[in-house]
């Protein structure tokens, strides 16, 4: 299971400029101005083989009249909450203020490991200013400069050694791991109630198998995979916070846990931007998925126009990844919640999906010959030889050639396209890698 960081602070100490450095990325928007960030931002980091996921909050700010800065706050609280480890980030150049001393409150009575960041360290001198930090109680200040890297390997070395390995009581035995995941009032809790309504003797709950998700073992009409849900498993009085922030930062453990994604849509809603941030989540961490369109017993008009009108728009707002199975119905009447999860068994199965070298080189080289890579510079991109690598997360293939660093996205995906269509890959991210013979 993956660890969870969280990275909180007052306004303007670099947190967005950290969060880029470490996820080495620049999604973060980063700006003098205090409060850009008001939204959260997700991220991976690879370090030395371990491999977390970081979490960008807006600055911590109170007695302030701007409406905004109380929802952030409530955004910073539900971080604190859901991380395993926090970045407490400060301004060295500014010294310690009394808002400092109000996160730092709430940090030491969270009761989770606290490393206390002293940001804009640019040099030495300033770096040894970071002393003053101490009384803040959260133990040794580390020095770092977010803007140009300085000190965040030592910091990584210490946020990694704080992990705890997840001690799994009972080893999940090797079948499908599905995630139902989703917005509040998407009809999450309602198609795992409807699925485990039967027969519930088969069901068994493996409970503590990691600190926040419940495992339900579904062994029934000749399927058996584990249900991965969320619901139930925080006390409501506690659901206070902003849902729609829960809901993401909730959901982020939930896929990194599970094989395929099923991604519930409410069909009375439609595609709001809270269903693309789940889906990004998904598509970062390269799960499967399987689209389920909820409450459609409730649409009028179900011709099969609206259906096909319903699943182009879903697709082109999922572009460019839009070879995944969309299923219509109904959790509370049970509508086709079976064909769902036979679509999440077959996308299960597409990820472990092999292609034999001589059927892809039979294939795929004279494709390639006829609509080749545009020229660059006068020099043209052969390919020799493709093969599919062993041992992988989901199907990654490697092209041979001879000038792979001409080779475009563009064309990438018209490959990507391709071996779709040839092949069945669908609801599974596929990786295509061109090396150099």
């Amino acid at each position: 299971m993956q660890n969870l960081v969280a990275i909180v602070g007052r306004p303007n100490v670099g947190k967005s400029t950290l969060f880029n450095r470490l996820t080495q990325s620049r999604e973060a928007i980063v700006t003098d101005i205090s409060g850009t960030t008001r939204d959260r931002l997700y991220g991976k980091v690879l370090w030395n083989g371990f491999e977390f996921s970081l979490v960008d909050t807006g600055g911590w700010v109170v007695n302030s009249d701007d409406i905004m800065e109380d929802e952030i706050n409530k955004q910073v609280r539900i971080a604190i909450d859901e991380s395993d480890v926090i970045l407490f980030v400060v301004d060295v150049m500014n010294g310690l203020t009394s808002l400092d001393d109000s996160v730092g409150q709430l940090l030491r009575e969270s009761g989770k490991p606290v490393v206390v960041v002293a940001n804009k360290a640019d040099n030495f001198n300033i770096g040894y200013q970071s002393s003053e930090f101490y009384s803040l109680g959260l133990g040794d200040p580390f020095s770092v400069s977010a803007i140009n890297g300085t000190g965040t390997g030592d910091l990584l070395d210490h946020v990694t050694s704080l992990f705890v390995k997840a001690n799994v009581e009972e080893e999940l035995a090797d079948i499908p791991k599905f995630a139902v995941v989703g917005r509040p009032n998407a009809g999450k809790s309602s198609i795992v109630n409807s699925l485990m309504d039967e027969e519930r003797n088969i069901v068994t709950d493996i409970a503590g198998t990691t600190r926040d998700s419940i495992y339900t073992r579904y062994n029934k009409f000749g399927m058996d995979f584990y249900l991965i849900d969320t619901a139930g498993i925080r006390k409501k009085g506690k659901v206070t916070e902003d849902l729609e922030y829960f809901s993401v930062i909730r959901s982020i453990r939930v896929i990194e846990n599970s094989d395929v994604c099923i991604l519930m849509l409410d069909a009375t809603r439609g595609i709001e931007s809270q269903d693309l941030n789940i889906f990004s989540v998904i598509q970062k961490n390269r799960k499967g998925l399987v689209v389920f369109v909820n409450k459609w017993d409730l649409v009028e008009d179900k011709s099969p126009i609206i259906v096909k009108t319903f699943e182009n728009a879903l697709r082109e707002r999922f572009a460019p990844f839009t070879d995944f199975p969309v299923v219509f119905g109904s959790a509370t009447t049970k509508q086709r919640i079976l064909k769902v999860m036979d679509k999440a068994k077959e996308v299960y199965e597409n990820r472990k999906r092999k292609v034999p070298t001589s059927k892809l080189n039979e294939y795929l080289l004279p494709l390639i010959e006829k609509t080749p890579p545009p020229s660059n510079k006068g020099k043209f991109v052969k390919v020799k030889y493709i093969t599919q690598l062993p041992n992988t997360q989901i199907p990654s293939f490697v092209f041979f050639c001879n000038l792979p660093q001409w080779i475009k996205e563009p064309y990438k995906r018209f490959i990507e396209n391709r071996m779709r269509e040839k092949w069945d890959f669908s609801g599974t991210p596929i990786n295509i890698f061109f090396r150099e013979k």
